[in-house]
């Protein structure tokens, strides 16, 4: 502790310094120039003609400085340099960020950053201005949420995932409104100028969801992939659900009177900006993969295609004042199928990398400004209007994750029991999102700095209590867990033949589920769109397909583990495989461009090594025969841990060396 302590003190006190400087220094050319009090203005003598302007003598100045020029990028890259070691400091020792959310330290960091602003008396800098938010921030946080969703439990459970997304949205931000505009009545509490259509808009910027915290618990404990897509999906619906009603409330909220048509109009309008996000974020993905098509002679702009597509999506969505965030998740969810199977598998990891520094500095930032805006904005208090604003959000949280179960208990095969159900309601924290909604509030709201001062009280509730209690409720509630150790051809062949089962018997029965329009859409994807978006789109054989990809995903878990160090592969790998990755056989494959290439090579090695070999070409031949003597038995008793061993992998006396 004692050196985390000191780490996060060396990192974050030169950027307070250089933050310090540069604000001192723009404070001084700010200042004008005083005369001296020693010095007297005296009239010139008429005897000496003054010179002229042309007379005088200019010299090359040695040194010069024109801070208010490079002001704003450089005071935004120093807290940008500042959120950077803010993360390294706090993976100093990771046991800290398994039982203290990341999102708490961070707010911490911030608060100690508000305090020294305070105390040097400067303004933090516009990063939450509301074009800067919305068009700059957001769009890299949401746009990697939707990249990175698993997307075959994602569609196993969309009707689950939309129902308590739209519905428990709509749900909480109606039921925190109304119960406020009823205490707002109460003339003890002094908040009576508060009207129906600010309580609205309040009680849907609270009824945001940042469930990053959660899911970091759910995925270290191991939780059911059931209610891990729930929870994740629940949490990026959510979001682009309340930023159309926060848009439309803001609307409202500024009218003078609202009538019936008015009402009509705005649910006409939620709908219509649900489907077109949709529709255009679909359109959006699908030319990005159609254009990734032509990329194999360009292989280094293919991030930068992935990119700029979702990110115009999100641009033309706001043009049109639909929602933004519900296109670029469309975008990023759709895409990514096609996507990955156009590009290089580096141009892959570089999107996955970018996406992801992205989001964390603007999630950082966020969080950072969030600790500095509790010591330098001026807030306002009503502790009573704070109190039933967090009552309300917990209460209408339970109750209606509760109600919405048992709606959807008789459409759900995987039903989720009351211990889960509480797991579910309790995922609820309130995060950046709230606070950036409270914070761009109009300056038309009279009570705006009550509600932005009340945003921040339940964020700082939500997650300092429900956050750093989440790890230890799961732990004793016992939640179902996923058996990651099943991932084998077999496991997944019964998988898929139980899919084949279910199909027919729905359709002897009648019934249309997930499964069946599963089955629609593969059928649908290999005729048309995979031959338009997919070169050469000839799919190869299921179990050849599945065989690849297992190997690959063993092999750069393996690539991970110590060199030599075979007790940290996980359980399952065979022996063959470990033998390989020791070897130097690892770095070549490593260094391929083509992930086609990886997987054939990674394949026939490790045919070589488990006894089998292809009758012609790769491993996508189909047919195998036996070799009668496999060379790794031969040979496995000789090769002991951490030393190489020449073995005959082709039997015609050529060994290789491990």
């Amino acid at each position: 502790m004692r050196n985390l302590i000191l780490s996060m003190g060396s990192s974050g006190s030169l950027c307070m310094l250089l933050l310090c400087l540069s604000w001192n220094g723009a404070k001084s050319e700010m200042l004008p120039s005083k005369p001296s009090p020693n010095v007297t203005n005296k009239e010139p003598l008429q005897d000496h003609p003054e010179a002229s302007p042309s007379e005088e003598k200019l010299n090359l100045p040695m040194f010069t400085m024109d801070y208010p020029r490079i002001q704003m990028p450089f005071e935004l890259t120093l807290w940008v340099l500042l959120a950077c070691f803010a993360k390294i400091s706090l993976h100093v020792y990771p046991k800290i960020t398994i039982w203290i959310p990341e999102c708490c330290l961070l707010i911490v960091i911030g608060f100690i950053g508000g305090a020294v602003m305070h105390y040097v008396r400067e303004e933090p800098l516009p990063i939450l201005d509301s074009n800067v938010f919305f068009l700059y921030m957001l769009p890299p946080i949401v746009l990697g949420s939707g990249y990175f969703m698993p997307t075959r439990p994602f569609f196993e459970n969309v009707g689950t995932v939309l129902w308590y997304a739209v519905v428990g949205s709509l749900w909480n931000s109606a039921a925190i409104g109304l119960s406020l505009y009823g205490i707002c009545h109460i003339e003890l509490f002094g908040v009576q100028d508060i009207n129906l259509q600010e309580n609205l808009l309040f009680g849907c910027i609270v009824s945001t969801l940042d469930p990053v915290a959660v899911l970091s618990v759910f995925e270290d404990i191991g939780v059911n992939e059931q209610l891990h897509i729930v929870v994740f999906g629940e949490g990026i619906f959510n979001d682009a659900i309340v930023v159309v009603l926060y848009n439309m409330l803001t609307f409202v909220a500024e009218m003078p009177a609202v009538h019936v048509t008015d009402l009509y109009l705005g649910v006409a309008r939620f709908f219509l900006v649900g489907l077109g996000a949709v529709l255009l974020g679909f359109l959006f993905s699908i030319v990005a993969a159609f254009t990734t098509r032509f990329t194999a002679n360009t292989r280094s702009i293919e991030p930068l295609f992935i990119l700029l597509y979702s990110y115009l999506a999100y641009l033309v969505a706001e043009l049109f004042a639909i929602s933004s965030l519900l296109t670029i998740v469309t975008c990023g969810i759709t895409m990514k199928y096609y996507v990955e199977q156009n590009i290089s598998a580096q141009s892959c990891t570089t999107i996955r990398q970018v996406l992801t520094m992205l989001a964390t500095i603007s999630e950082t930032l966020i969080f950072f400004s969030l600790g500095v805006a509790i010591i330098t904005m001026d807030h306002e208090w009503n502790l009573a209007y704070i109190l039933f604003t967090l009552l309300f959000a917990l209460l209408w949280r339970v109750l209606g994750v509760l109600v919405l179960s048992q709606i959807a208990k008789p459409f759900r095969t995987f039903q989720f029991d009351f211990k889960e159900q509480l797991g579910l309601a309790c995922s609820g924290l309130r995060g950046s999102l709230c606070f950036a909604l409270a914070f761009t509030l109009p300056d038309s709201i009279q009570r705006r700095k009550l509600f932005i001062t009340a945003s921040i009280c339940i964020i700082i509730i939500s997650i300092f209590t429900q956050g750093l209690s989440m790890r230890p409720i799961v732990e004793c509630m016992n939640f179902r867990r996923t058996n990651k150790e099943l991932k084998t051809i077999n496991v997944e062949n019964h998988k898929r033949l139980m899919e084949h089962v279910v199909v027919g018997i729905e359709d002897l029965c009648g019934q249309w589920s997930h499964h069946y329009w599963k089955d629609k859409f593969k059928k649908f994807n290999n005729r048309v769109l995979g031959r338009i978006l997919v070169p050469d789109s000839q799919p190869e054989s299921s179990i050849v397909a599945l065989y690849k990809k297992l190997q690959l995903e063993k092999a750069m878990e393996l690539l991970e583990t110590p060199v030599g160090d075979l007790s940290t592969v996980p359980p399952g790998v065979s022996l063959p495989l470990k033998l390989l990755c020791r070897g130097q056989c690892c770095a070549s494959i490593s260094t391929r461009q083509d992930t086609t290439e990886v997987v054939d090579s990674l394949s026939t090695v490790v045919d070589s090594l488990s006894g089998t070999v292809p009758v012609s070409g790769g491993p996508s031949s189909g047919g195998r025969k036996d070799w009668p003597d496999p060379p790794l038995t031969r040979h496995l008793s000789q090769v002991s841990p951490g030393e190489g061993h020449p073995v005959d992998l082709q039997g015609d006396g050529e060994k290789t060396e491990f």
